[in-house]
């Protein structure tokens, strides 16, 4: 999992034909719904970028899931969710795979962004490496830590030093990114970095470091998910509502058959299902419970006041929270109720 979480760059690229991956899918029937309904859906251009509670949507392609559900889906693979994220509200992609935290960053164009599905929740996925001496987060006042500004990155450092209640202005960011940071930190440049598995335990095992926090540690406020923009919203339902169903159907596959998901997601990355499973293993999964307790018990509008308090606490990133995102139970709502028939 060596990529930068708002950032992020793939890891590795075998298994990937070209930087956009199109997923071209024959049309089949949505359960419950008539040929002339499943017919009518419009196709889905769908911005993913590499981390593993984004990439498990992989599974659906090779165990025709999408098909089920009806739908034409093209996967267009990005570098960082900052540019998925604006391609949505430029109209140029229906969906992304962004984290909350970039969607009330993301720069405006012809809408306002809305999230509509949450996939994770980051729980020891990421973590912040120290250099031997920095046993503490308390012990991070005065140093050198790497953590690109604005990013996720930052968001994991912020919400240690919130739990530690160790002042933000009393670190040093140095805006590097993840694999910099890494590099950095191997050659003793930095005193501390943000990272993620399997990056942060390899970091800390070559510099005989230690972890002094990981998302594990907190409820973190690292939710992944999908956003799209209102147009999207009002005029493809049916096709939201089948996306969904589709990935809630993803999530149903690991509970019941985990080293299948895993082997299928793997291979297409280039990696072994049991690595694929590992990096997985850190994240609290997008299943109808999450969904559940983000969108119908307000999870998300807690969580976004939150973020806006951190991100205000830090203003050298130079970035205003956007107060327009609109959370959309909807197609969440509509798949609940295609699978209740």
């Amino acid at each position: 999992m060596s990529w930068l979480r708002s950032l992020r760059p793939p890891v590795s690229l075998a298994g990937w034909f070209t930087l956009a991956l199109t997923f071209t899918l024959t049309i089949g029937l949505l359960p419950g719904c008539s040929p002339g309904q499943t017919a009518n859906l419009k196709p889905l251009k769908v911005g993913v970028t590499t981390w593993p509670g984004f990439d498990i949507i992989l599974y659906a392609q090779s165990a025709n899931l999408f098909q089920k559900h009806g739908l034409d889906v093209e996967l267009i693979r990005f570098e960082n969710q900052q540019d998925s994220a604006r391609a949505v509200l430029r109209g140029s992609l229906d969906l992304a795979f962004a984290s909350l935290w970039d969607t009330m960053q993301v720069d405006p164009g012809n809408d306002k962004p809305v999230f509509m599905l949450v996939s994770n929740i980051s729980h020891g996925a990421d973590g912040i490496v120290a250099q031997p001496g920095v046993a503490s987060i308390a012990d991070l006042r005065g140093k050198q830590v790497g953590a690109k500004l604005s990013t996720v990155n930052h968001l994991i450092l912020l919400e240690a030093l919130k739990l530690h209640q160790v002042p933000p202005s009393e670190v040093n960011i140095v805006d590097v990114s993840n694999e910099t940071a890494a590099q950095m930190m191997r050659t003793g440049r930095l005193d501390a970095a943000v990272l993620w598995e399997p990056m942060l335990g390899e970091t800390a095992d070559a510099i005989d470091g230690s972890i002094p926090h990981t998302t594990a540690d907190l409820d973190s406020l690292v939710i992944d998910g999908v956003m799209t923009r209102s147009e999207v919203l009002q005029t493809k339902k049916p096709e939201l509502a089948a996306f969904v169903a589709t990935w809630l159907d993803v999530m149903q596959a690991i509970d019941t058959t985990p080293d299948t998901v895993f082997a299928a997601v793997g291979e297409a990355l280039g990696q072994s299902g049991e690595s694929f499973g590992s990096d997985y293993a850190g994240l609290k999964k997008g299943d109808v419970v999450m969904q559940q307790q983000m969108f119908q018990q307000d999870g998300l509008k807690t969580a976004s006041t939150s973020l806006i308090q951190l991100l205000e606490a830090d203003p050298r990133h130079g970035r205003i929270p956007r107060n327009d995102i609109e959370f959309s139970a909807e197609p969440l709502s509509l798949a609940l109720e295609e699978r209740a028939k």
